[in-house]
């Protein structure tokens, strides 16, 4: 029956388009309320600069809503490789608040903390008679999987981030999980991974990848860099991950995608939001204290400069808009220095060092305070 065929490896470059082959086969999911499509417009609207991931991943989307997902496994693997801070993490995290509203609701687990072949115990609970079996819990329980669900999607997604971290035997662990659906608990129980999106996050070539584009790394210039790269650092991400894991595992990954490092359009997207969440807390959090955040163009290229890197992505900028506008702004606050109503002005300062920021109401129009 269809169920039991696995679709082709897909291998796509983030640069390369081929949404085809979704899976099939499979059960109907629980009704949804919201529609399709506002799921997946949702998503493409926070996750910036990584439309053809989106575009491989969605579709199984479109075929476990359908009731075609296949049955037996997983309704989707997918393998996410590419440098830090280019999204990777993001794209669950935003596919968990497009579906479920909330960015929290993935079951996690950080490879690094099971680098050793007694820590994966941890995951399904030491059998019983060994040493520790009451004490040590699984993390991998079926109630842990309905609990990532929600009313409008019966769909758990599930990511083991940076899975180039954790010991061999993890790896071999999840092969059945992988192929057949089913993980055994220490206990003898088994937990149905039928229902569930499964992602890999590596940053298998990122060094090869990050000396690939040193040369010629800068905020301007990452665009250029994005079109004639993408293809290379495809090859080399992947090339990586083929060496690093064993055949077994990548044979039951339904999509591998390489994430390219952002350009310099999507690092102003990404600003825009950053700006946007900080403006959205002062709103909510300060209450009948809140104001408004003019960030100005200086301020922008400011924070872009300083916030950009090869190394880091987007994760560097923010750390730059914590230092030079966050915490700035945070002090002036705590001081009591922002009228409840009033515009804050951000800009960079003469010396291009810092940014300032100008408050303007009727009482205190054109004081400047730079922090």
């Amino acid at each position: 029956m269809f169920g039991k065929t696995r679709p082709p490896l897909r291998v796509v470059a983030d640069n390369s388009r081929g949404s085809e082959g979704a899976p099939w086969g499979g059960g109907p999911p629980r009704a949804a309320e919201g529609g399709l499509w506002d799921i997946a417009a949702e998503v493409r609207r926070l996750v910036v600069g990584q439309n053809e991931a989106l575009d491989g991943i969605l579709p199984y989307l479109d075929a476990y809503r359908a009731g075609l997902a296949p049955e037996g496994r997983p309704a989707g693997v997918f393998l996410l490789l590419g440098p830090t801070g280019t999204g990777k993490t993001k794209t669950v995290e935003s596919l968990a608040q497009a579906a479920h509203g909330d960015a929290k609701c993935v079951v996690k687990v950080n490879c690094g903390e099971f680098q050793l072949d007694h820590e994966v115990a941890k995951l399904i609970g030491a059998p019983p008679g060994y040493l520790g079996h009451r004490e040590t819990q699984p993390l991998l329980t079926q109630s842990r999987l309905a609990a990532a669900t929600s009313a409008r999607l019966n769909l758990a997604l599930v990511l083991f981030d940076e899975i180039e971290k954790a010991a061999p035997s993890l790896v071999r662990l999840l092969l059945g999980v992988l192929d057949k659906g089913v993980l055994r608990l220490g206990d003898g129980t088994s937990v149905d991974f039928e229902r569930t999106f499964v992602f890999f996050t590596s940053n298998l070539g990122a060094r090869n990848i990050e000396r690939h584009l040193r040369p010629r790394f800068t905020f301007a210039g990452c665009g250029a860099a994005r079109e004639t790269s993408g293809q290379k650092l495809h090859h080399l991400a992947v090339e990586a991950a083929r060496r690093f894991f064993p055949p077994e595992f990548m044979n039951r990954v339904d999509a591998v995608f390489t994430y390219q490092p952002l350009s310099a359009g999507s690092l102003e997207r990404i600003l825009d939001q950053l700006i946007g969440e900080i403006q959205t807390q002062i709103s909510t959090r300060l209450m009948s204290r809140q104001f408004l955040l003019d960030v100005r163009p200086s301020a922008r290229r400011l924070l872009l400069d300083r916030g950009t890197s090869p190394e880091y992505g987007a994760r560097e900028l923010k750390r730059a808009l914590f230092r030079f506008l966050l915490h700035p702004l945070s002090a002036m606050v705590v001081d009591q220095r922002i009228p409840p109503g009033a515009t804050v002005r951000v800009q960079a300062a003469r010396n291009g060092a810092r940014l300032a920021f100008r408050i303007g109401d009727r009482e205190r129009a054109g004081r400047e305070q730079a922090a």
